[in-house]
């Protein structure tokens, strides 16, 4: 049975890769038992949902324009940011 803290991990992770089988069933099996992290899930989901409009967004106005050196530190930032994990 997976503790609270692992499957707030699982489900973090699942937005990122999906999980295996056994991740998968464990989760299901810990959110039907766990109105907490059905609750965290719902909210991950949320953040993510309003995230990708938001890009969707800026991505599609023409008067949202960053400066270059801008852009290079973000870019560096996330590089550096995947590269920590």
């Amino acid at each position: 049975m997976l503790t609270c803290k692992q499957a707030s991990q699982l489900i973090s992770q699942s937005l990122d890769h999906p999980l295996s089988w056994y991740e998968l069933m464990q989760l299901r099996l810990h959110l039907m038992m766990c109105g907490a992290c059905n609750r965290f899930r719902k909210q991950l989901n949320v953040l993510r949902v309003g995230l990708r409009k938001i890009r969707a967004n800026v991505e599609n106005d023409s008067a949202i324009q960053l400066p270059l050196d801008a852009k290079a530190r973000i870019v560096e930032k996330v590089r550096s940011d995947q590269h920590a994990k």
